[in-house]
């Protein structure tokens, strides 16, 4: 049975967890493994850093200077939207995912 996370707006369905995968699926876009396996870091780098961005901008809106201790405890908003970002699945995983599913373009100029 596949543990999966089927998110609404229009993401892949990505496994929660780690999925064992057969090599030869990695490499048939690329017929090199380790390309492969560089194109799918590549893009984990750039989904894992539009997370970010759009946490910290998310988590922005709460920013105050003048924070005390009992503030940051009480902002059960700001708990709710990080509670978010940590149930998502993580960006190598969606990463593997749209590698396999052929929805990420890339290209080797020393190929061209």
């Amino acid at each position: 049975m596949s543990n999966t996370i089927n998110n609404n707006n229009n993401k892949p369905t990505v496994a929660s967890s780690t999925v064992t995968r057969d090599l030869r699926d990695l490499d048939k876009s690329t017929n090199n493994l380790y390309e492969s396996i560089v194109v799918m870091s590549k893009r984990a780098n750039q989904i894992s850093n539009n997370i970010k961005e759009e946490l910290h901008h998310k988590l922005s809106e709460f920013a105050s200077s003048n924070d005390n201790l009992e503030e940051v405890f009480e902002n059960r908003e700001q708990i709710e939207i990080s509670k978010h970002y940590e149930r998502m699945p993580k960006p190598t995983l969606v990463a593997v995912q749209e590698f396999l599913e052929n929805k990420v373009y890339f290209r080797n100029p020393n190929k061209e």
